[in-house]
This record gives structure tokens, sequence and C-alpha cells, in this order.
């Protein structure tokens, strides 16, 4: 049993889907409390049995969402040769854009480029008259967002956080050794397989920095969709001036998921749009996690200055007794607390200079 199997059956039973026999070559337990950087590749005999065009070797189940601006479904299938569960992403090309359609190919393309185990594989890509159908590998618990939905509506414990982003960021940090901005990293694009393995999706906004050949220290090109990721974009990518933004920008990313996750809330989601920006490129210092942001009705909010770290809340000790975050300035779901790592995971990632994140 992962430790993502602990948290969720804590709070509710989970019907996990996963094959009825798990092959010997599955991936072990990524999700534990003390991760590494250990990972045993599986047996590549599986991706290339699934390798078929042939649609009649797809038996689609049921869908189980929606994606890229609910242009695609996205079904759980069985590859029938194999009786392999995976997951298949199907778009009506007709209904897309030609600036759509260039986010798609990105994707599709950087999927095959890439060769990490954080980062979401394509099996096989096809084409059903205009429908393009995308293979990859079946992740039972869907994307870390929706286990927000599901289980952990206001938010995760620490433990469960620090493991699904050190595997979301071991991906990011793979993307920048190759030059490349991620630009979409959020909840929604972590997913998580039944053996706990992390992977980052959401390559469809991702933009290079290496040109001709040559890699630059900034970018100045604004991703386009950018609408629905705007909470979690840096202030300098959406201020768009002559200083552009870089690799920097995910980092920022980074915090404002993590507050996503222990919160169960996006920030600045409720905010009016003029506002969030105001906040986020003059505003005053600010800490995502405070109630002001996430608007939170004060029964839900409990001040704790005991200083233990018990996984979620608002008021820890920085130090043993030399300084101490203000428990009045703090204000966080649930009584749980943070663990002062934590807090200064975000205050890091929330730095306004992006070159002091």
């Amino acid at each position: 049993m992962s430790l993502l199997d602990c948290f969720c059956t804590s709070r509710t039973q989970v019907e996990s889907l996963r094959p009825e026999k798990q092959s010997e070559t599955s991936i072990h337990q990524y999700l534990v409390d003390e991760p590494t950087l250990s990972w045993s590749p599986p047996s590549t005999r599986a991706s290339e049995a699934i390798r078929s065009t042939n649609v009649s070797h797809y038996e689609l189940q049921v869908e189980i969402g929606r994606g890229f601006d609910n242009l695609t479904s996205v079904h759980l299938a069985r590859h029938t040769p194999t009786g392999t569960l995976v997951t298949i992403k199907i778009t009506n090309l007709e209904n897309c854009t030609e600036e759509r359609l260039k986010a798609l190919q990105k994707a599709v393309v950087l999927s095959h480029f890439f060769r990490h185990h954080n980062i979401t594989t394509y099996w096989t890509v096809f084409t059903v008259g205009n429908w393009l159908w995308v293979i990859s590998p079946f992740m039972a618990y869907g994307s870390a967002s929706q286990l927000l939905r599901t289980y952990f509506p206001e938010g995760m414990s620490e433990p469960l956080i620090r493991n699904i982003l050190f595997g979301a960021v071991q991906g990011l940090n793979y993307l920048h050794q190759n030059g490349c901005i991620h630009r979409s990293f959020k909840a929604s694009h972590i997913l998580i397989s039944g053996d706990g393995l992390v992977t980052l999706s959401g390559l469809s906004h991702l933009h290079s920095l290496i040109k001709h050949g040559q890699r630059h220290r900034a970018v100045f090109d604004f991703p386009q969709f950018s609408t629905s990721v705007q909470p979690w974009l840096s202030p300098e990518l959406l201020r768009q001036d002559l200083h552009g933004y870089n690799v920097k920008s995910d980092i920022y990313s980074v915090g404002i998921t993590a507050c996503e996750l222990a919160s169960g809330q996006i920030p600045f989601q409720d905010m009016h749009r003029t506002q969030m920006l105001l906040q986020k490129l003059k505003g005053p210092p600010y800490n995502p996690l405070d109630i002001s942001i996430f608007l939170q009705s004060d029964s839900r909010m409990k001040n704790s200055r005991s200083g233990i770290d018990s996984g979620i809340g608002e008021s820890v000790l920085v130090s043993s007794g030399t300084h101490t975050v203000n428990s009045e300035r703090l204000h966080t779901p649930s009584s749980k607390t943070f663990s002062p790592a934590f807090l200064s995971l975000v205050q890091l990632c929330l730095q306004q200079d992006p070159e002091k994140r």
C-alpha cells in the first residue's frame, strides 16, 4: 500500500482502479515517508505492446474527465490484446483553431522527445477520421486537483504534499535542465498512478529558451490560453516588461501549487482578475495562505500557537525560540500547523524578485 492509499483511506474508502494483477515490472512504491531518487523503470514490453493504432484494440470503459478547454474527453479504456488499462484522450480536430492544433502538436511531439519518469508519457498517437486519439498510461488516482475535490476538500496533510511535490518538481527540474519553461505548473497537471508515481503533464504551454542553438536568458512570449492559468503565473510573466522571464517563473507556480494543495482552494480564484494582477504586480507583500486570499469563513479557521508540526495549520515556531511566525498574520485552513520547512518553501518560491527564488 502506498502512502497515498493510507491518506485517502483515512478520509474515506478509495476504490482505486488498478489492473487485477500487477506486472512483475510495475513501478515500485514511489510515495514514501522519505522519498529518494532511486526508481526502477518499467520494462518496455508493456509500452511496446501498446503501440497499436487499430481503434478496435481499445475498449472504452468510462469518461473520467475533460481537458484542453473542454475540447478533449478523457477515457478509461482497456487495451484488449493485453488487458492493460490505459487512458485515452480523444479530441475532435475540427473544433480546434489553428492555435489549438499547434498546442496539441507541441504536446505530442514533446512527450516523445522527453524521457523522464516524472514526465507524462504518450504510448501512441493516431487519428480516427477527424478525431485525435492519444494513448497513455492509466493514472489510477488522476490529478492532484481531483484528489483535492474528492478526498481532501480542506487541503492535504503536509507529508502528502511533500511527496506529491517531490515527484512533480523532479519532472520540472528535468524540463529546466533541457532549457524549457513549463508555464502551467498546477495541481491539475500533476498526475498520480496507482503505484504512487507522480508525473507532470500540461506540456502544451511549454516554451523553450533555446533558439537557433543558443540558450537565451529570458523570453517574452505569453502562453496561449493563459486565462485559465493566471492564478499560478508569476508576476514577471504577467508583467511582460523588457526584462522578460525565465525558468524562475515556474518556481513561483510551485509555491502557488503548494498553497493550493494545503488549503484545497486556488489562491486568487475568487478575486476579480484586475485585483489579482494588481496584488501580484504592485501590491504589498502577501501570503497566499492568508484568509483574505482564500476568502474562507472564520468558522473554518482555528489559530494554534503550539509550534508542533501536525500537517497543516497557521502558526509554527520557525526556530527554537529565536524567531516565530506571527499567528495573527498567518491564517490557514484546518486546525493543523505547517512546519517551518513548508513555510520556508512557500516564502522562497513566492519571492517577488525571481533571483531570490
